[in-house]
């Protein structure tokens, strides 16, 4: 049978209330070492920060994993359980889905006090797309369309924060760039939130594979995130600035500093009618996607116009146009990044 959602594994971390003690309790089907060690480290009952997030997520391998964490009450039926986490591993993008699943599961867990109610959970999703459940919550795959996390971004507050060079980081996702975002740790929150609204810049590519939302500066999620050529990747380490060999662009996402490049006036006259909409009475996140969407499109459609005939832009047809040289430069790498340059 086909399964009805991109579930791939789940775990259980639980903290002891005797002696404080975290330890890997459970999963389903299974997990390797390094994926525990992962996990048990990026949740908050291994976190020493006072900032830790109940829920989070991320990616490793270019799989999603998203970890929930409950802090358990005396009506739980989880005596010795100081906490747990609820670690879920799928292949897609979508937060609110596994937060929600993570919820339903956990009171199901908390109910019974045994992980076999986690597992009746996981088969019931993966097998039907539904928890139908009890007084516990219920569940549906079909209530949570991946558009819709997609266009939950904060893009409208990125405009307002960096104002016209707010076309610097629309620049750097059109032309598939690494791009580095730092919050402090307290703002871990916010951080998340910047970094899955990004590629909302670029939603003709509809591609949030590209987001890393919270990468710590350890060997094993260093080589993860290098694998791939481009990437949005959020940073609680200040020191991930000196690290040049990590981006292109870097985002400071408290002062509103970004290194990049100058602009020149075709990035300066797209920034100021994107600036210009945000002075507009009523606009929200959605309508600054569609804006962007739309002058995304017909910088493209003007793109394909220099076209050769084979429907290839070389650079040759670029130069004969007589462009500033930081237009022409912009124009041929957003070619080849959508694969209208010549092999």
């Amino acid at each position: 049978m086909a399964a009805l959602c991109d579930l791939l594994r789940c775990g259980l971390i639980g903290k002891k209330d005797t002696n404080d003690d975290t330890l890997w309790t459970w999963s389903y089907p299974s997990v390797t070492e390094a994926q525990r060690d992962l996990f048990m480290r990026k949740c908050s009952l291994s976190s020493k920060s006072e900032h830790a997030l109940p829920f989070l997520y991320n990616q490793t391998d270019r799989q999603w994993y998203y970890i929930y964490t409950h802090t358990t009450q005396e009506t739980d039926n989880l005596p010795k359980v100081k906490a747990f986490s609820l670690v879920i591993m799928a292949k897609d993008f979508n937060p609110e889905k596994y937060e929600a699943l993570c919820r339903v599961a956990a009171s199901q867990y908390c109910k019974t006090g045994t992980p076999t109610s986690i597992l009746q959970v996981y088969l019931a999703v993966v097998t039907k797309g539904k928890w139908t459940g009890d007084e516990n919550g219920r569940f549906s795959n079909q209530d949570f369309q991946v558009k819709h996390a997609y266009a939950n971004s904060n893009l409208l507050g990125i405009v307002e924060m960096f104002g016209l060079e707010a076309i610097l980081i629309y620049t750097a996702l059109l032309l598939k760039k690494r791009v580095a975002v730092y919050f402090p740790p307290h703002s871990l929150d916010e951080l998340m939130i910047f970094t899955r609204s990004l590629p909302a810049f670029v939603w003709h590519r509809q591609n949030w594979s590209i987001v890393h939302p919270f990468v710590e500066l350890t060997s094993g999620e260093l080589a993860d995130l290098q694998n791939t050529s481009h990437y949005v990747a959020g940073f609680t380490d200040a020191t991930v600035e000196s690290r040049s060999d990590l981006y292109d662009v870097y985002i400071n996402g408290t002062s509103g500093q970004i290194k990049y490049f100058s602009m020149g006036k075709l990035h300066k006259d797209i920034a100021l009618s994107i600036v210009q909409l945000t002075e507009e009475e009523g606009v929200t996140s959605p309508h600054m996607i569609k804006e962007i969407a739309t002058k995304t499109k017909e910088l493209l459609t003007n793109l394909k116009s220099l076209a050769d005939e084979d429907g290839t832009v070389s650079l040759e047809t670029l130069k004969s146009r007589k462009m500033p040289p930081a237009t022409e430069n912009f124009l041929f790498s957003l070619a080849a990044c959508e694969g209208l340059v010549p092999l």
